[in-house]
């Protein structure tokens, strides 16, 4: 029988644990999703099971795959175990010590001020090269760039066996003429390394952070551009078929400023994927809350190692450029996510002092919490949750039993060196994480001047919603919002995502000597490179979208505040509302500003050009009645909220069974096959017409 040809859109993240798979239809628009077990050894063939998978479940062949959109933690990985190769830099003459100063802060866990031990340099010093030749800040030449330095530099590296260079020379984001002559010298002297410049990577001022970020996007390149290189060739095994060949199937990767890029491209920007998974999971979750009318959240992600949080205003994640992955800076845009070590396995223990620790060290998913008894040592939250019965004695619909009894013997143990009974020692190692992550949430909400009372929660991911009732609790929140799926929502939000591309060009002028034709060229130029990209990619111009922003400071100031600036002709009325939207944005950050004041002047700094492809998203389906003709049947079993309070008998409710309208109150157990949702005692449960759990505190218990 011929095969009908289908459009399924599939996108894939792969986490530690779980490799999580969503297929979309875009004739039927029907959503499938699925799991399978994570390859660390390599990543690809998880990825290549992901695809069968799913194309057996819906019934499809590979030719039937219109693109594959991605979600990869290569690159972070890389950075957070600080196994960076043999990496050289270079640099100019007089400036070898650049990384060595770096910054005057102190990283947590240093030290002070007058006593710290610096860590270790992406690049030691002895693998620094410098080379002749100087530009001012406006890109004229001071100094003839050094031809023979260049030469002994590269040749230097290759004697040395460094195949992965950065490149940074002073004031490069103005006139890039001396390091693209670098490159080519390198090309020709050292045809086999890898070469990253920085007015490549990041055309703004500030040295330290653009070598950082250019030595940064070295550093992975090699393992990104291998990864890629290897799913795109093995992807071509699914585009032969019975109804003719349709050439490559579309691979697109997520970037970490919440826009995708095709594979093609990426290998030349590697450093944008460095938070790749995260960012697809509060794009996700954005979606999710808009459609169900809650456009201001905080987005809760956990998983088995780490939880990643969030902030989205009107419906999009907040952006930031102050980023750092493990201890290295990376100023491109990326979604604002704070990670902090608290997830299912994180294992609790006790300091020298004597006092309970949760994290940030982690079982992971090998060994593993204690229940899973494939090895584990020491308790982990995993293990508190199960011995509380806040989660079943088994995981996946029962595919993974759990050693309950396991999980107690590690547990009460600890109990006896603290002193403390044992559920009261099991509610603390929970305490102490959903304070972790409730410090966290603050860190992307409250230094951005956001009353966090006014917000709903969004938890997904495995273990994302076993602590939201405890977190509603300690920030006083609005509620949360639970989606169905809960431990797919990454990958789902990787069909949501638009093709987009960032250029920025610093321009620093004060706003009363801003030349308005020049500000007009230069965002014209970074217009042109996006529309040129745009292009590549397969949009047509009708499609094209570009958003401009621009980073503003008072004459004075370190550090700017990007603001977005509209569309038009650069005048004097632009520069106006540049300067009221910059004002307005202080104030909501910093509880002032200088409106109106005379005495201080706004200054420009850099200048960004954002292009944007859009793609069709996803409808999120509706959810109909319950299935379940008259009620739910009464399951139960004993669950610890209070140490205080003990064992009460729980309803456990099965997700499935759940229908639109339908109203419970807790204390009671949500489970469904990839996730479990505690109701505290105190809290309401409305399902909404898109299938998401909605809590909110009773209202007693909130008077």
């Amino acid at each position: 029988m011929a095969h009908t040809s289908r459009r399924i859109r599939i996108g894939i993240d792969t986490g530690g644990t779980f490799t999580d798979v969503v297929a979309f239809d875009e004739d039927s628009g029907e959503l499938v999703t699925t799991k399978t077990p994570s390859t660390p050894g390599n990543p690809a063939d998880g990825f290549i099971a992901g695809i069968e998978k799913i194309l057996g479940i819906v019934g499809a062949e590979g030719s039937d795959i219109t693109a594959v959109s991605h979600g990869t933690t290569v690159a972070t990985n890389k950075l957070l175990e600080g196994k960076v190769e043999a990496l050289g830099f270079i640099t100019t003459e007089g400036y070898e010590f650049m990384l060595e100063i770096a910054r005057q802060s102190v990283p947590d866990g240093y030290g002070n001020s007058y006593f710290w031990v610096k860590p270790d340099r992406i690049v030691p010093a002895d693998r620094v090269r410098t080379v002749g030749g100087r530009l001012d800040f406006t890109g004229a030449e001071i100094r003839p760039f050094d031809e023979d330095a260049a030469v002994a530099a590269a040749r230097w590296f290759k004697a040395q066996g460094i195949a992965t260079i950065g490149v940074c020379l002073l004031h490069a984001y103005a006139d890039d003429a001396h390091e693209l002559r670098m490159r080519e010298i390198l090309r020709r002297e050292h045809p086999e390394a890898i070469v990253s410049i920085s007015s490549e990577v990041l055309r703004e001022y500030r040295e330290y952070e653009r070598a950082m970020t250019t030595l940064v996007d070295a550093a992975v390149k090699p393992n990104v551009s291998r990864y890629v290189t290897n799913i795109q060739d093995r992807l071509h095994g699914f585009t032969g078929s019975a109804h003719g060949d349709r050439g490559p199937i579309p691979f697109y990767v997520m970037k970490s400023n919440g826009g995708v890029l095709s594979a093609d491209e990426v290998v030349h920007q590697p450093i944008t994927t460095v938070l790749s998974g995260p960012a697809a999971g509060a794009l996700g979750a954005a979606l999710i809350a808009k459609v169900a009318g809650f456009p201001r959240i905080l987005t809760c992600d956990g998983g088995g190692t780490s939880t990643d949080v969030s902030v989205v205003l009107d419906g999009e994640p907040t952006l930031t450029t102050e980023g750092t992955v493990g201890a290295y800076p990376s100023k491109i845009p990326m979604i604002d996510v704070v990670t902090v070590g608290a997830g299912g396995g994180s294992i609790a223990w006790l300091s020298p002092e004597g006092t309970l620790k949760v994290g940030p060290h982690s079982a992971g998913a090998d060994p593993g919490p204690l229940c899973y008894g494939k090895g584990g040592t020491q308790p982990t939250i995993t293990d508190a949750h199960v011995t509380l019965g806040r989660i079943p004695p088994h995981l996946l619909g029962g595919e993974i039993p759990l050693d309950v009894e396991a999980a107690r013997r590690g547990i009460a143990d600890l109990a006896d060196q603290l002193g403390l009974d044992f559920e009261k020692c099991a509610t603390g190692i929970l305490e102490i994480s959903a304070w972790n992550q409730a410090n966290a949430l603050r860190q992307v909400s409250v230094k951005r001047g956001l009353d966090v009372r006014d917000f709903m929660l969004t938890t997904f991911g495995g273990s994302g919603s076993l602590l939201a009732c405890r977190l509603v609790d300690i920030l006083d929140l609005a509620g949360v919002v639970v989606p169905p799926n809960p431990g797919n929502v990454s990958a789902f939000g990787l069909l949501t995502v638009d093709v987009k591309n960032d250029y920025v060009q610093t321009h620093v002028a004060k706003e009363s000597a801003l030349d308005h034709a020049a500000v007009q060229a230069i965002l014209d130029t970074l217009t042109d490179r996006a529309r040129e990209a745009l292009d590549k990619e397969g949009f047509g111009a009708a499609e094209h979208q570009f958003h401009r922003t621009i980073d503003v400071r008072y004459v004075g100031q370190a550090y700017e505040v990007r603001v977005a600036a509209p569309e038009g002709v650069v005048d004097a009325a632009y520069v106006e509302q540049v300067a009221d939207a910059f004002h307005a944005d202080h104030r909501q950050l910093y509880g002032y500003d200088f409106r109106g004041d005379p005495t201080q002047q706004v200054e420009w700094v850099n200048l960004r050009v954002t292009g944007i492809g859009p793609i069709t998203r996803p409808e999120i389906p509706r959810l109909g009645a319950s299935p379940v003709e008259g009620g739910r049947s009464p399951v139960t079993r004993p669950v610890c909220f209070d140490p205080e309070q003990g064992y009460v008998d729980t309803p456990v409710i099965w997700r499935g069974d759940l229908g639109a309208g339908d109203t419970f109150a807790g204390p009671a157990i949500v489970e469904e096959f990839g996730s479990t949702i505690p109701v505290h005692p105190g809290f309401e449960v409305r399902v909404d017409d898109w299938a998401n759990l909605v809590i909110r505190k009773t209202q007693e218990a909130a008077r």
